[in-house]
């Protein structure tokens, strides 16, 4: 995927149930579920466009690979960009939120 393995992605899971809850896990997971596949969405029509218009410029296939494999790079890129400043937002939230509210103790 992005260079993860599975020690690493169980790490990861692991940090992210300690910073947002069982409760919230559910709904990051289907909100980034959904931005992938809107970003593989925008990637294929992309790539069928571009396929479109190299049929009707007469481009030969190596034009066709080299562009998309561009295309293709600066999509990903665009994708961990979008993926690092959702993170980094629902921290600043997250903080903003113990900051406001404090901590909170259970009287027994």
């Amino acid at each position: 995927m992005f260079g993860i393995g599975g020690g690493e992605l169980v790490f990861i899971m692991f940090i992210v149930l300690m910073l947002f809850g069982a409760d919230k896990v559910p709904e990051i997971a289907r909100t980034l579920g959904k931005t992938i596949a809107q970003v593989k969405n925008a990637t294929n029509d992309i790539k069928s466009e571009i396929h479109k218009g190299i049929e009707e410029n007469g481009l030969d296939a190596k034009s066709l690979t080299d562009m998309s494999g561009g295309l293709s790079n600066k999509i990903n890129k665009t994708a961990e960009d979008l993926l690092g400043d959702t993170v980094t937002h629902a921290n600043k939230i997250k903080e903003d939120i113990e900051e406001i509210s404090g901590p909170v103790k259970r009287n027994m």
